[in-house]
């Protein structure tokens, strides 16, 4: 067994002013239980498949795409690369000369994540206008056979909501999709082993998942 040296937790917390995604629920948590009352505690949570830290199921864009409880675990773990796009501005596209470094590294069932450093918007109206992922950059990764990409911004798609192409694209092949994540600067190891696991929902279209990067020993 591989002997763990640092597991860098690169989830949100969730909480009432969690940002999502608009129109989405906003999230609701209240006790249920308590220790006083009850000899316990318990929480009522009341929230979206897709607050905080999430994944998407291709069946959020994809009428007949699988559901999260259908999904191959494998897809939700494995080495990661981080693509280091921390210059693009707000609302500005993640070409293909700004991965184009990093394709050589990349490989069939890579999951890659992009740092755009915008999780440190998260409580700003800003976090809002964030960079995306370009359709040309997401087409050329698809086809070296990246099926995981996770970003630390509220979506993979321009801010404005004027297209999903990426969403569709990527949920077209059964790939995933993972949102807001954080923390990805903490990162100051190579080749991060990524874990971010869904949970078991029946049917679901995404889940909340709480992504972590493991640096093992060498």
């Amino acid at each position: 067994m591989r002997e763990v040296v640092e597991i860098v937790d690169l989830s949100m917390e969730i909480k009432g002013d969690t940002p999502v995604y608009p129109g989405d629920p906003i999230p609701k948590i209240k006790s249920a239980a308590n220790i006083s009352e009850d000899g316990y505690n318990v929480s009522h949570l009341d929230i979206g498949s897709h607050t905080g830290t999430h994944v998407d199921a291709p069946f959020h864009f994809q009428e007949k795409g699988l559901m999260i409880d259908e999904i191959d675990l494998n897809r939700f773990v494995g080495n990661g690369i981080i693509i280091d796009v921390t210059h693009k501005l707000e609302k500005e596209a993640i070409m293909l000369d700004d991965v184009a470094g990093y394709l050589p590294k990349i490989k069939s069932g890579t999951i890659v994540l992009f740092k755009t450093g915008w999780s440190k918007y998260a409580n700003e109206k800003r976090y809002f206008d964030h960079p995306y992922i370009h359709l040309e950059v997401i087409n050329k990764l698809l086809e070296s056979g990246v099926r995981t990409f996770l970003i630390d911004a509220l979506n993979i798609d321009p801010p404005d909501g004027s297209s999903f192409a990426g969403h569709d694209a990527i949920t077209n092949v059964n790939g995933i999709i993972g949102e807001n994540l954080t923390n990805l600067e903490a990162i100051d190891f190579l080749d991060p082993f990524i874990m971010a696991l869904p949970l078991k929902l029946k049917g679901g279209d995404g889940s909340p998942v709480r992504a972590v990067a493991i640096r093992f020993k060498k």
